[in-house]
């Protein structure tokens, strides 16, 4: 994120300089998409003021973006921005040369999926020049996956003359608020992946009062401290949760939601059977949680609490309302928390 951070914004450019240029975007298209469809639109609304900014400028437009962690198809997005944009759909990377050379001013295209390319995880630089060959500009509108050396993101601003576009900048200007947070800061974790949050926890375990680690990412924890699992997700360098084992400003859940033989059960963490599926924290952790919302000052919220996809969305919803109707100021990210956060429609993300 640092480099993309430092780029110029995308408001710089007069809009004169823009007409008729093949400006490449790097947007964050990853939304949940169920039966064909777009199941959460809240990037998808977020990303429009870009894309209108540069179609009134007549910009040729090609939109870059990836879904999901393989191989799912961008088509229901396409459809779903077909509503507010004349935007044409490019299947495959080889297409793309052609299909941009005739694109007129104020078009749009979008390429197919970036992770259909093995290239793009790895920043190869072969992809890279083929992107780069089809654009005059590049903009970085994708805050999510800036954290990522992929080459939609680290390569092509190397190539290229480089900009942040509005959402960009804006998330960087809220999350900028947190080096300076009132206090009690109390900070939430959930998801899955403890490698990408363990930055934040090494960030705000000295500044914060409380970190809760809820959702899959306790399950690090409850691996290390030598807690059976039996089938639930469990992050496979689990190992990095050990140094912050016992910390007195870490919060684990104190029970969880299982599911076993398609029945559901509330458990203490240390109380797991082989055939146990930890899909959501229970309603004592709940509890617990609560009443530090309402005395914080400010939070930061990145993950959900429970298995969104399965439908175990009540401790999520739970907390999100409380921190909509508590006085802190509070700041969300992640895309499983926004969904969570539409239940109140008042908590900021970022």
């Amino acid at each position: 994120m640092d480099r993309e951070s430092k780029l110029p914004l995308l408001a710089e450019i007069p809009a004169a300089d823009l007409a008729g240029r093949q400006v490449l975007v790097r947007l964050d298209l990853n939304v949940p998409i169920e039966n064909g469809q777009v199941a959460d639109d809240f990037r998808l609304q977020r990303i429009r003021p870009t894309v209108a900014y540069l179609v009134k400028a007549k910009a040729r437009v090609i939109i870059l973006s990836h879904l999901g962690r393989t191989a799912g198809s961008l088509r229901p997005v396409a459809r779903y921005l077909q509503n507010f944009f004349p935007l044409g759909f490019v299947p495959e990377l080889d297409q793309l040369k052609s299909q941009a050379a005739s694109l007129s001013a104020g078009g749009i295209l979008l390429l197919e999926n970036l992770r259909r390319y093995p290239g793009e995880a790895v920043n190869d630089q072969d992809l890279v020049e083929q992107l780069a060959s089809v654009g005059e500009i590049y903009i970085n509108e994708a805050f999510a996956a800036s954290h990522r050396e992929h080459a939609s993101i680290v390569g092509l601003p190397r190539r290229l003359p480089a900009y942040v576009g509005f959402w960009f900048a804006e998330e960087v200007r809220n999350l900028s608020r947190v080096f300076k947070p009132g206090h009690p800061f109390t900070v939430i974790l959930g998801g899955a992946k403890f490698e990408t949050k363990l930055p934040v926890v090494r960030k705000f375990i000295d500044a914060a009062d409380q970190i809760f680690i809820y959702g899959a990412l306790a399950h690090a924890f409850f691996r290390e401290l030598g807690y059976e699992l039996g089938e639930s997700l469990v992050d496979k360098d689990a190992s990095l949760a050990r140094p912050f084992l016992g910390h007195p400003k870490i919060v684990l859940p104190a029970d969880v939601r299982v599911q076993n033989s398609g029945r559901v059960f509330i458990k203490r963490p240390d109380e797991l059977t082989t055939s146990d599926n930890i899909l959501d924290v229970g309603l004592l952790s709940v509890e617990k949680l609560l009443p530090v919302i309402g005395q914080s000052r400010f939070i930061l919220w990145n993950g959900p609490l429970g298995n969104f996809e399965r439908g175990f969305r009540g401790s999520t919803e739970a907390a999100a309302k409380f921190i909509a109707g508590s006085n802190a100021e509070s700041i969300v990210g992640g895309g499983d928390t926004v969904a969570g956060d539409s239940v109140s429609g008042s908590v900021e993300p970022i």
